[in-house]
Order: C-alpha cells, then structure tokens, then sequence
C-alpha cells in the first residue's frame, strides 16, 4: 500500500512557527506533526509514502532521509509548480501511487490533522463495501459551522450539505481518506477540489463511504486549534499510555516533558502543558496550558498560559504571558514584561509590555 500525504501551503495560519520550518515539521507533543502521521502508515502496512509538497522544499527534502532511515519506509516528494488544490496533487503523483501497489490501495491525509490514526479499521472497512473511497468522519457539536455528510446506515455517502441551518447530520469529513488507485482517473490534472468537484460524483455513483473516527480528531492548523490539540492528545495519551506522562509533586493533571528538560521542583506545571527538549523551566514558574519547544528558558517566577513559545526563546524573571499568544525562534523576552495574545516573529527582542490583543511584532 502507498500514502500521499498534502503537505501543501505556506502554513500562515501558523506563523510565526511557520517561518523556521514548514507546518508539517512543526513539533506537536514533542515531534513533528508529520511523524505522528508517518508512525500511523508504517502501522498499518503502507511500504511508500509521497509528500505533495509546493513550500519550502529543500527544507522537507533534509528531513526525508531521516525520516525514511527511522520509520523504515520509502519517502518521496511530489512538488507542484503551481497549487493544485485538495484533489489535483493526488492527479500529480498518480504514477507513484500505482507503480509497484498491488493493492491497488492508497491513504490520503490531510497533513494538519492529528487523531489517534485508527487506519486499520479504516482498511478493514474500506475492504468490506468494496467501492472506490472511504472517508473518515468525524462527529461535531456544532454541524451549522461545516458541511456535513448524509450516508446511509451502511455509510454508503448519499450528500454533502454546506453549513446547514437545521440538524440533518453531525458528521463532517474528517481529512482522512482511502481510496482505490481507479479513483485517480476521476482528477483531471489542473487545481481542483476533492471535497467539492469529486466527492459529489463518487456519492452520486454509490462509490463512497463514511466510517465514523473513534477517538479525538482536531487540526491543529492555527494557534488556538493547536493548542485545543495538545488538550486531545494528552487525554489520549492519559487513557492508552499513561507512563508517558509526567509524574510529580509539582505536576498538575496531563503534562508531557521530554526527558533532557530541566525542571525545578518549586516550578508548577499543568494541566495541559508540553515541555521539548533541552526547555529550562527555573524556580517558580506557573506553566499552564502551553507548549515550550525544544530549547526555551523560562526564567524565575514567570506565568505562561495558552500560549506556544518557539524554540530557543528565552522568556525573563517574573514574566507573564498568556491568551493564545505565540513567540517564534529565539525570541527574547526582558524581565517583568507582560504579553497578551499577541504574535512575535523570530529573532526580536521584547522589552515592554503589549497589552493590545492581536499584536504583531514584527
């Protein structure tokens, strides 16, 4: 089996995490988003597995080696000269996808989703209806802010529906997708839309089914969904692999730090709070529902919620920042400044307070 996962886009909504690596090789709990979806394919049997790629490309390229000597699985790149949309990078690397896939199967991932990857019941129930696509699907509080998906109770997918104003479904797609390799033949080799241009004609051919995601969904895409995430996968991890996390008189609720961090006793941390490598969080500290990626220096007696500081930051005495705020590579940031869901880009140096919502240092 192969995979094509769309790396795609520039990753604006994750700036300015954004502007060191392409959103895929950002960390999420403590390795690249990317790898969470690698580890799933290798999984379940996928043997090659194509990057569609448009953004920053040299940069993925470094990381393939590394990758494919790690996981053990043929990794290539297909790049687009021009953006193709959510269905045309899968016309663009058709003949990757069939070469040498006796199968005849292929996963396609959105690359800005995290779940718990459950793709072998996806495979097992893609199998059993024996038609062309399987989308996972994922159920939503609030079905009026998405389209959603009408099937069947086989899941066969009758309609897709935008934004509906009365409850007719919860179930929206999810990013997740198996296909067999004679849906490709459907994409015609210019930008198009899976969602809008394709997924209508299969379901109207009886060609595509729905299989509900057990487990947590989110795209953490942008800083506040990101965030959301973290929440996600450390009750996920709470429930299915509980030692990873940490344990502690000063540990508060689902925490995960790498082990080279180092972590004062007197600093308190949790809920919902993970440490990279490398992070030096000293004396005092409150650490809440916030990620420090590898390299950060939280000094004495500062407070950090909701908010992502990127990597090689080093955030000063008595300190306080929170409200969705995010800080690129080696920001630094003076003593007893205060940050309210504001953005620094790379490389700046904070030395007042910002106090105005959506701020943008630039």
């Amino acid at each position: 089996m192969k995979a094509l996962i769309l790396v795609g886009g520039y990753g604006t909504r994750l700036r300015p995490l954004t502007f060191k690596c392409p959103k895929p090789l950002v960390e999420f709990a403590n390795k690249p988003i990317l790898m969470h979806q690698i580890e799933a394919l290798v999984k379940v049997g996928v043997q090659e597995i194509i990057l569609a790629i448009n953004y920053q490309p040299d940069t993925m390229k470094e990381q393939i080696n590394k990758l494919q000597d790690l996981y053990k699985v043929k990794i290539i790149c297909s790049q687009e000269t021009e953006p193709l949309g959510t269905a045309g990078p899968i016309r663009l690397a058709k003949d990757h996808i069939i070469k040498d896939n006796p199968d005849g199967l292929f996963f396609v991932l959105n690359s800005d989703i995290i779940c718990e990857f459950p793709l072998d019941k996806l495979l097992q129930f893609h199998k059993q209806h024996n038609h062309e696509g399987t989308i996972f699907v994922n159920e939503v509080d609030d079905p009026s802010k998405y389209g959603v998906i009408l099937a069947d109770e086989t899941g066969r997918i009758k309609d897709f529906i935008e934004k509906p104003q009365e409850f007719i479904s919860n179930k929206i797609n999810s990013g997740l997708y198996l296909f067999n390799v004679s849906m490709i033949d459907r994409i015609p080799l210019k930008p198009t839309s899976i969602e809008r241009e394709i997924f209508p004609i299969m379901a109207k051919e009886g060609q595509l089914y729905q299989y509900i995601l057990p487990g947590f969904w989110k795209d953490v895409g942008q800083p506040k969904d990101y965030l959301a995430g973290t929440v996600l996968i450390l009750e996920s991890y709470k429930t299915h692999t509980p030692d990873v996390l940490a344990k502690g008189n000063n540990i508060v609720g689902n925490v995960l730090i790498d082990a080279s961090a180092q972590i004062d006793p007197n600093a308190v941390i949790g809920p919902n709070v993970i440490i990279g490598p490398d992070c030096q969080v000293k004396e005092g500290v409150r650490l809440k529902n916030c990620v420090l990626l590898k390299g950060v220096i939280i000094n004495a007696n500062s407070w950090i919620n909701e908010s992502i500081i990127g990597w090689s930051s080093t955030i000063g005495k008595w300190v306080r920042i929170e409200g969705v705020s995010v800080c690129g590579e080696d920001v630094q940031v003076k003593d007893e400044v205060y940050i309210n869901q504001s953005f620094i880009l790379p490389h700046r140096g904070i030395t007042s307070n910002i106090y105005n919502k959506n701020t943008v240092i630039m």
